[in-house]
């Protein structure tokens, strides 16, 4: 079985762990800033703060730029439930905006088209999340001076975007929004098992955000409202979670780092193969753009209908049987039984609809062999009737 996605992990990283779990500290020790500070250099950003999980990275990133209740935010319906998910959890309100067919990535003319319409009937979001689909950046210029003109706050969904880059600098670097959140899934580009960082330029977020994570208390003495009895006070000044990520985490997303290029020139490397190798196939390729360079979280391909005589299902289920691990990114949030009591349904949002039907991940990873990539282009030319070129 070839996977759709499988994480890489060294003895060395094995090694960094272990050194961990024989240290004294396995949870708020000194792995957590040193990981942070790692990320922050990597993405080029002020601040870091680690989390459990993108998830979570997303609700504080919410809660920090004043997300609640009569409040709404604005996501892509082509991502994960997270990217809205985020906003109920604040008590907030989501509306979704259209894609672009090609890239899955938000769509500048819906946005336009949305915002306007918006302000006037006096519903502008308080938050807009655009996702870097499948580790492409979104035209975050273009979005971030409509958020600016219409006074909403931007935070970057970057799941997938870990060491992409967009114009001059990398995706996380703070150019364009407030927060930016990565995600350290075990399939993502590099991992922690779990966790996600949150990254922002704002010092004032930075602090709020890591009091958030850890329960809304803190020790910082000018934040005590009462003068402290000694160095075990603290005081709660919020309602904030259990958002930490352990010193056991760090140590492995530290040393993934490490290797973090090694991993972007695979990927790359491996994206490039498959667009030599289905060229002549009936299907539609991952976009590229040149002013951006994706981290290539995901290889998403489109079956295009109008030229194959099988449907992406029947494509699925072939790959499957041939020991094909795909996959299928995403089906679109609006439609889940859980958005749907709010009104939403099939028609609303047609290009996320339309890449939903047509879509179909291919495995992409580190570790992927260019004689297992050969597999899972024969099974499937063989899937769609093309396995002699013809």
């Amino acid at each position: 079985m070839i996977p759709y996605a499988r994480q890489n992990v060294s003895e060395e990283e094995i090694a960094a762990v272990a050194a961990v779990l024989r240290s004294d500290f396995l949870t708020q020790g000194p792995a957590i800033p040193r990981f942070e500070q790692r990320v922050a250099e990597c993405c080029g950003a002020r601040h870091a703060v680690a989390v459990s999980s993108a998830t979570a990275g997303l609700h504080l990133a919410g809660l920090a730029l004043g997300l609640g209740p009569g409040r709404a935010l604005w996501t892509s319906p082509n991502t994960f439930v997270a990217s809205a998910n985020c906003a109920r959890y604040c008590g907030a309100e989501v509306d979704f905006v259209d894609v672009e067919p090609d890239s899955g990535n938000l769509s500048v003319d819906a946005l336009a088209r949305k915002l306007e319409q918006a302000a006037q009937a006096n519903r502008l979001p308080a938050v807009l999340v655009p996702v870097h689909f499948a580790g492409l950046p979104c035209d975050l210029a273009e979005i971030a001076a409509l958020a600016r003109a219409y006074g909403v706050a931007l935070v970057e969904d970057a799941a997938h975007a870990l060491g992409a880059t967009y114009g001059a600098g990398p995706v996380g670097d703070g150019r364009f929004s407030e927060c930016t959140v990565l995600s350290f899934h075990a399939v993502k580009i590099a991992t922690t098992g779990e966790g996600g960082v949150i990254l922002t330029n704002r010092d004032d977020l930075a602090a709020r955000l890591r009091r958030l994570r850890s329960h809304g208390i803190t020790r910082d003495p000018s934040e005590l409202t009462a003068l402290p009895e000694g160095v075990w006070s603290y005081e709660q000044v919020e309602l904030g979670y259990h958002y930490r990520l352990t010193d056991i985490q760090a140590a492995l997303g530290w040393s993934q780092l490490e290797r973090l290029p090694e991993f972007l020139r695979r990927r790359r490397e491996l994206a490039a193969r498959y667009d030599r190798l289905l060229a002549d196939l009936p299907v539609q390729l991952p976009a590229r753009r040149p002013d951006r360079e994706s981290s290539w979280h995901l290889y998403p391909i489109l079956i295009d209908g109008t030229r194959c005589a099988i449907s992406r299902a029947e494509a699925f289920a072939a790959l499957c049987a041939a020991g094909i691990g795909v996959n299928v990114h995403y089906i679109p949030v609006h439609l889940q039984p859980y958005y749907r009591q709010f009104g939403f349904k099939p028609g609303d949002f047609p290009a996320a609809e339309g890449r939903y039907a047509a879509t179909l991940t291919l495995p992409l990873y580190c570790g992927l062999t260019d004689a297992q990539q050969d597999e899972v282009v024969a099974a499937l030319r063989m899937a769609l009737g093309k396995e002699n070129g013809a």
